[in-house]
């Protein structure tokens, strides 16, 4: 059964807005920290955000810093991601990770660190 449930992909413009959703349940409801990770077409996955949903405190990739906001809903076990002023280069696969592991510095940004993965959603951006 899967853990980890992403929607809200799809095909987007330049310049709007764009709001992942993940469904999280099974153990993954217990995970010191969820986030996101992302793929472009021959690349490796990179970080994008995370969150430790019992703490609160969040990190962003440089990439999308001034433009994203990650957070998580206790009450509907669902945790998102809003990225602002969407670009061409930003069109990839988006991954909803989840760690059990107590992670730092630039442990977070590793993609062995995080031990359940959904299954991605594709997310392209037109110019």
């Amino acid at each position: 059964q899967a853990q980890l449930v992403e929607s809200g992909g799809g095909l987007l413009q330049t310049g709007v807005s764009l709001k992942l959703s993940c469904k999280v349940s099974g153990r993954t409801l217990y995970s010191y920290a969820l986030g996101w990770f992302r793929q472009a077409p021959g690349n490796e996955r990179e970080f994008v955000a995370r969150i430790k949903p019992y703490g609160g405190s969040d990190d962003y990739a440089d990439f999308v810093k001034d433009r994203a906001t990650i957070a998580y809903d206790n009450s509907e076990s669902t945790m998102s991601l809003q990225v602002n002023s969407m670009k061409p280069e930003d069109t990839a696969v988006y991954y909803c990770v989840a760690t059990d592991s107590i992670l730092m510095g630039s442990m977070w940004y590793a993609t062995y660190n995080y031990e359940t993965w959904g299954q991605g959603t594709q997310v392209t951006v037109s110019s």
